[in-house]
C-alpha cells in the first residue's frame, strides 16, 4: 500500500499507476449531484466556490447520520459518471483528486491528463467500513441537501484504489483490453 496525504501533491500523483492501492490521510470533502449542481451555478455566475478547492479532494458520497460516539454514520461512494459535467470546471478551479466509484467519461478523462489529477476508486458496499476510517466529520456547505450537503472529513488510512491516473490510464480501460487480449488468445 502506496500512503498519501490530502491536501494532494502533484508530484505524488505523478508517481501513482492506475491500479495501485492507496491509503489516504487528511481532509477531503464530500459531494454529491446537487452539490455539484450548486458549485456549477456559482461559477457560471462567475463567482467564487464557498470552498476552496485547490489540491483538495472531493469524495462522491452522502453520508447517514452518525451513531452515538461515531463522526459520521456509512459513508459508500456513489456512482461517479453523474458528476461527470461538472468536474472539469472543478479541476480547473484547483481539485486534484476525486473519490467515488464507476467508470468515468472521456473529457473527464482529457481533463484528468491536463491538469495531472488522479480519480480514486473507493470500495463500493463497504460504507460502514469507509465509516471506521473517518476521524472526524463536519458539515460546512449546503446544509439544505441534508446527506447531499458538503461535509469536511477528516480521514486516516482510508483504502482506494487509483482509477484513472495523472497520465489518463484507466483501469477499466486496461482490465478491458487485457481481457480482450486473453480471450482472443484463446480463440486461436
Amino acid at each position: 500500500m502506496i500512503r498519501i496525504s490530502s491536501p494532494l501533491k502533484k508530484e505524488i500523483l505523478k508517481k501513482l499507476k492506475a491500479g495501485d492501492e492507496v491509503y489516504l490521510s487528511g481532509i477531503i470533502y464530500t459531494a454529491r449531484d446537487a452539490a455539484h449542481k450548486r458549485f456549477s451555478d456559482i461559477l457560471k455566475k462567475g463567482k467564487k466556490l464557498p470552498l476552496d478547492l485547490k489540491s483538495a479532494c472531493i469524495y462522491y458520497s452522502g453520508p447517514t447520520p452518525a451513531r452515538p460516539g461515531r463522526p459520521i454514520g456509512s459513508c459508500g461512494p456513489t456512482t461517479s459518471s453523474r458528476m461527470d459535467s461538472f468536474t472539469p470546471a472543478l479541476i480547473r478551479s484547483g481539485l486534484l483528486g476525486m473519490i467515488g466509484k464507476g467508470v468515468r467519461s472521456d473529457e473527464v478523462k482529457r481533463y484528468i491528463r491536463k491538469y495531472g489529477c488522479v480519480y480514486f476508486l473507493a470500495p463500493g458496499g463497504l460504507g460502514a467500513l469507509a465509516a471506521t476510517k473517518v476521524r472526524a466529520a463536519k458539515m460546512l456547505l449546503f446544509k439544505d441537501l441534508g446527506p447531499e450537503a458538503v461535509y469536511r472529513l477528516e480521514v486516516e488510512d482510508f483504502p482506494l484504489i487509483v482509477g484513472i491516473d495523472s497520465k489518463g490510464i484507466d483501469i477499466y480501460s486496461s482490465l478491458t483490453i487485457g481481457r480482450t487480449k486473453r480471450n482472443f488468445a484463446k480463440r486461436r
